[in-house]
């Protein structure tokens, strides 16, 4: 069993994002052989500055932080870690949570939407939540109007999980603290990010993935044409969802999301009776291998002279075909004429050199700060 805290300095450690932790996972049998191999990886990547790697007092502060608060840490394979989020290529090494863990087994149903929502759209979002929370878990960000509404519509017939974009401490909006704690009573509330951490703009497409890895279903409730309720909708049909969306007033802008939504195939939704009809009944499998920890294993263990020689040409060829735009690693492995496992290699260098960036679908893109030759 690899030890919690060594865990938490891996997933805390510079560069190192989900996907990274996945792969770093699948090439090294124990998590202390991962942080004893960082700096040599960085640096064969271009690094010339020390990788920072937190120390296990510092794993231990936040540990002993999240435990004074009531909480505590579910890592990626865990037996209570939820089977829907562990699913996602992306899904979160480990997060914080306050509540009640076995909720994270249960159904559950995301509702999102407008945060400048109008009454009816927030007498809706209430009225729907208090209905699924029947017989689901109702799943949102605790965000101002339409999710506000969720939460507090699902407290008072059943339980509610709650997606945060900071840290646990760090209830946001701060009129919705209260709000927070009540849900940590009866329900769940879930943070990817450390304590202490203040959400930023950057830190809520984050938050919109685990909302969307967590459910089986996800309805939007008034949804501009570009909004961050869209793109939890765009994540979780990615990720096999059911998609439901309530109508509104071609007339409100604050409809137009939503009824696009319909449009593409989203279940028209009036009632719940329109969700619980369209739900999948099938629970997700999750056998013994999750994804992206069956990684080919050539270029990561007991690599000979000839192997060797391949890890140098794909450090050379691989760099010059990742830009500004995503692309496959099937189509750099194609480019380059190198098998799928000495790519991996070389990218995960590059990631933790802080070079690329990996993304869901299994395709990378250039960080634009990073100077290739490392000076």
């Amino acid at each position: 069993m690899n030890d919690p805290i060594d865990r938490l300095r891996l997933i805390r450690t510079e560069s190192v994002g989900p996907v990274t932790y996945r792969r770093l996972m699948a090439r090294f049998a124990r998590v202390e052989d991962a942080l004893d191999a960082l700096p040599g990886l960085a640096r064969a990547g271009g690094r010339q500055t020390a990788l920072n790697i937190p120390t296990r007092a510092w794993a231990e502060r936040e540990m002993a932080a999240l435990s004074r608060l009531g909480g505590r840490m579910v890592f990626l394979g865990d037996p209570d870690y939820p089977a829907y989020l562990a699913t996602l290529a992306d899904a979160p090494a480990a997060f914080a949570m306050l509540g009640d863990a076995a909720l994270l087994a249960a159904p559950g149903i995301g509702v999102v939407g407008a945060r400048n929502a109008s009454a009816n759209g927030l007498r809706i979002a209430e009225t729907l939540a208090a209905e699924l929370a029947v017989r689901l878990i109702v799943v949102s960000g605790l965000a101002r109007g339409i999710d506000t509404a969720a939460h507090q519509g699902a407290l008072r017939t059943g339980r509610t999980i709650a997606v945060v974009a900071g840290g646990l401490d760090q209830p946001y909006p701060p009129e919705n603290a209260a709000l927070q704690a009540r849900v940590a009573e009866s329900g769940v509330v879930i943070a990817e990010a450390p304590l202490g951490t203040a959400p930023q703009g950057r830190h809520f497409p984050k938050r919109n993935r685990i909302i969307a890895g967590l459910v089986c279903g996800l309805v939007v409730i008034e949804a501009a044409s570009r909004s961050g309720s869209l793109l939890t909708a765009r994540l979780a049909n990615e990720a096999g969802r059911e998609i439901f969306a309530v109508p509104g007033s071609p007339l409100d802008p604050r409809s137009a999301g939503a009824n696009d939504l319909i449009r593409q195939g989203a279940h028209l939704t009036e009632t719940a009776a329109d969700i619980f009809e369209n739900l999948p009944s099938v629970r997700p499998h999750t056998g013994a291998a999750l994804p992206g920890f069956a990684e080919p294993a050539m270029a990561f263990k007991g690599q000979s002279e000839v192997d060797l020689a391949v890890i140098a040409r794909a450090r050379r060829d691989i760099p010059p075909l990742i830009g500004a735009e995503p692309v496959a690693v099937d189509e750099i492995a194609r480019r380059c004429h190198l098998s799928h496992a000495a790519v991996l290699a070389v990218l995960l260098e590059i990631e933790l050199a802080g070079g690329v960036e990996t993304l869901p679908g299994n395709r990378v893109v250039r960080v634009e700060t990073h100077d290739w030759n490392g000076s």
